[in-house]
């Protein structure tokens, strides 16, 4: 009897350590390295990094439905706009008990730009945290930390029993990615926003390798240039003058050397890269097609070249229209041009693009105070030699910061294998706990 119960016993114990056939057929998926299961900062930033809103097909109704329950989970007024179809905007607000003072208002972008996945070492949009703290996801950086961030450091402020006196406002807008026109310019030129009162904004900034906090009062504005040459066509044994090849070729040269004088004064160390007029050739359009590729012995009767033009708001625009019209692509060699200026250039007043950062500007103290506060130091103010939806806030007079707090940290927004270290990211909210608190307790009276 005691053989069979033991016998028995075996079996049972078998039957449980063996997987059933179908149990093999589909074998359990494997858990990423580290992965947040609790609720946590960590894991609610892998939340949002999980969701794919890149373009062209960015999924902002998950991602506005996601931050919406989170603010709603810690007692933030919720409120979804839309001012271009499908392109929702989330708008938070913590109520100052002073209403009457000009708000703060910390804005971030819901979109990505696209990834590759087979050229990343993780899936894009899969956040996986590696055993040394790397969270890898598109957005990581850019800028998906600092909507996250902002969160973050309210719930920690509202578990402190902080109330603000000033009303803070968080917003969430699409399609910075691809220019904004469509998100936060629609959105700065709406009654909601004018309904805000807001005196002072933050917005993204960029990573640092360094130990220091970078810090951004300006953009640079982008122009698309197209500029196109015309020409009588020929043999392509001939020779003869103000050909369209010639002609583009030509212009071509003399943009080249303006780009070599520009970048010759980054390179001695006068200037930064975002400081000067950066041109970059970024496609060449000629020639006659064929079954094989080209006419080769037919000169084109016209050619086209598109440039990237990046201008800092400390160049007159004025300027540099003048010298494309009459060095660039004048019209006496048969040069016609199109530009495509990608946003404002001067504010409303007609000032350029800029955020004083110095005693002049109060919240410039009181921003730098914050920094302190945690232990932290902000690096020489720059131009981004990008451009984000600050430029929209800054066209109405309004003081914008460009902020992200990632120290030691590669820049790899729009790079492959993005990420941020769950520290830098956790420090992050420390420091927005500050920035909160002490911006949004500032009295002067003029502001």
């Amino acid at each position: 009897m005691a053989k069979l119960q033991s016998s028995l016993l075996f079996l049972f114990l078998l039957l449980l350590l063996t997987p059933t056939q179908q149990q093999q057929k589909q074998p359990q998926p494997q858990p990423q390295p580290h992965e947040a299961e609790h609720d946590d900062p960590i894991s609610r930033f892998q939340n949002y990094l999980r969701i794919n809103t890149a373009h062209p097909t960015p999924d902002y109704a998950s991602a506005v439905s996601y931050l919406r329950s989170q603010a709603q989970s810690i007692g933030l007024e919720a409120q979804t706009l839309e001012f271009s179809p499908n392109k929702p905007f989330l708008l938070l607000t913590w109520r100052g008990s002073d209403p009457s003072l000009p708000s703060i208002l910390f804005n971030s972008h819901l979109d990505s730009v696209p990834a590759e996945p087979s050229k990343w070492a993780h899936p894009p949009f899969s956040a996986v945290r590696t055993p040394d703290g790397n969270i890898f996801a598109r957005g990581a950086q850019d800028d998906k930390c600092v909507g996250m961030q902002y969160l973050e450091a309210i719930r920690g402020l509202k578990v402190k029993q902080f109330r603000p006196i000033r009303t803070v406002h968080v917003s969430y807008v699409p399609d910075e990615e691809i220019g904004g026109f469509e998100g936060a310019a629609k959105f700065a030129a709406s009654e909601e926003f004018r309904g805000l009162n807001v005196g002072f904004a933050l917005d993204e900034g960029q990573a640092s390798p360094g130990e220091e906090f970078r810090v951004f009062y300006a953009d640079r504005s982008p122009w698309h240039v197209v500029i196109t040459a015309r020409g009588t066509p020929g043999h392509g044994s001939r020779l003869y003058d103000y050909s369209a090849m010639e002609n583009l070729m030509r212009s071509v040269e003399i943009m080249s050397r303006f780009r070599e004088s520009q970048f010759d004064v980054v390179k001695a160390g006068r200037a930064a890269n975002s400081e000067v007029v950066s041109v970059n050739p970024v496609y060449l359009k000629a020639g006659i097609p064929s079954p094989t590729g080209f006419v080769m012995n037919m000169q084109p009767s016209e050619a086209e070249a598109g440039f990237d033009i990046r201008l800092p708001p400390t160049v007159d625009p004025d300027l540099v229209r003048k010298r494309i019209a009459e060095e660039w692509a004048p019209a006496w060699r048969n040069m016609t041009y199109k530009i495509h200026e990608k946003g404002p250039l001067r504010d409303y007043l007609g000032r350029p693009l800029m955020t004083l950062t110095d005693d002049s500007n109060p919240w410039w103290s009181v921003f730098k105070e914050a920094i302190a506060a945690v232990g932290g130091k902000l690096a020489k103010p720059e131009i981004l030699p990008s451009t984000t939806d600050a430029r929209y806030l800054r066209q109405l007079g309004i003081p914008v910061i460009g902020f992200s707090p990632m120290t030691n940290t590669p820049i790899l927004l729009h790079d492959h294998n993005e990420f941020l270290k769950d520290t830098v990211y956790l420090k992050g909210i420390e420091v927005y706990e500050s920035i909160i608190s002490t911006l949004s307790s500032f009295q002067d009276a003029s502001h």
